[in-house]
């Protein structure tokens, strides 16, 4: 068993989680921010040729997003992508994470992981939802077993073109009822600003 097998009702019975569809950042509330030149070019390029599978969808949009935020914020975190992360085997939370942010700076190990990223094989988000909770459940008990617990965990399931962030705080997960896309890049750097504001 790992992060793919599970479902909400097993993430229900094996760790109490509560989900709940609601308003997470409210559009309203994020601040748009304009994207780099660098990021509007490695988009433009990116949009001239196919990205139909997950590892092109991860290199060419899903990458050059998260370290334009990553430079936004002056290396104030770390990206990791493709890391196993093997937290509880017996409970099934073990595999790899498409991509898994750490509030410390630049790092060679995960230390402090506050947000989850996976990535849609099939295009379709929400058959990835509770893939991504159980990897957000990891990272909660991580950061509890290294005694750097914090509040909030956020994860995000995306297509590269569509974007669902969760939240996952206590028991309590949320997924938001707002979706995010790629035809609105300073709408989509402003969320994720917002989920490091809240994590800071």
């Amino acid at each position: 068993m790992s992060y793919e097998s599970f479902s909400f009702q097993l993430l229900k019975d094996q760790f109490g989680l509560q989900p709940s569809l609601s308003p997470l950042l409210s559009s309203a509330k994020v601040i748009p921010l304009e994207p780099s030149e660098w990021l509007w070019r490695s988009l433009e390029i990116s949009s001239n040729g196919a990205v139909t599978t997950a590892k092109e969808r991860s290199e060419r949009i899903i990458s050059p997003i998260l370290l334009e935020f990553r430079e936004r914020n002056k290396g104030k975190f770390s990206i990791f992508s493709g890391w196993s992360f093997d937290v509880d085997v017996s409970r099934g939370l073990n595999g790899k994470c498409d991509f898994l942010l750490s509030c410390t700076p630049f790092d060679f190990e995960i230390k402090v992981p506050f947000f989850t990223l996976r990535e849609t094989q099939g295009g379709v988000i929400e058959s990835c939802l509770p893939q991504c909770a159980a990897q957000m459940v990891a990272a909660q008990l991580f950061n509890e077993h290294a005694q750097n617990s914090i509040p909030v965990v956020f994860g995000c399931v995306t297509t590269g073109v569509v974007w669902r962030f969760l939240k996952l705080e206590g028991n309590n997960l949320i997924i938001d009822a707002d979706v995010y896309y790629l035809d609105n890049v300073p709408l989509l750097l402003g969320a994720l600003q917002t989920i490091l504001t809240v994590d800071s």
